[in-house]
């Protein structure tokens, strides 16, 4: 009987155990090849994400170069495969300068489209108004 109280008392500690966070590290290159639509901007650069699972945050740091003006806007957007277009996700707030750095609150769900590769960034100007510059966001495997 003692066993089996223990066995019981175990297996609900076990039920209780919240789920294993995960802080994951997305990185990807930004170019106008990959824009929405593809435009021949020589502008380039780079965006790392680091997703944190817990406390349900996203932050990045985006560097960019090359541009044909000022950044205009810059936002991660989802969620769309890539060479599709999707809604803002989260803008990307001034100043706009690279490197462009920030965090922000994320839903589940937007953590499973993140996860899933459905999200991406994209750096706007002047002359290209709908994105300069835009990468995937892809889980490293």
């Amino acid at each position: 009987m003692r066993m089996l109280a223990c066995l019981v008392a175990a297996s609900s500690l076990l039920a209780a155990a919240p789920a294993l966070a995960e802080v994951i590290k997305f990185t990807t290159k930004l170019d106008g090849a990959s824009e929405t639509p593809p435009n021949d901007s020589k502008g380039a650069g780079e965006a790392k994400v680091i997703l944190d699972t817990d406390k349900h945050t996203v932050s990045w740091a985006v560097t960019y170069s090359g541009l044909t003006g000022p950044a205009t806007m810059a936002h991660l957007h989802g969620p769309a495969g890539p060479g599709k277009a999707a809604p803002v996700t989260i803008p990307l707030a001034a100043p706009l300068a690279s490197p462009i750095k920030g965090s922000a609150a994320i839903s589940d769900t937007q953590i499973g489209d993140l996860k899933a590769g459905m999200w991406y960034v994209n750096v706007h100007t002047a002359a290209h108004p709908a994105g300069e510059i835009r990468g995937q966001l892809v889980a490293p495997h």
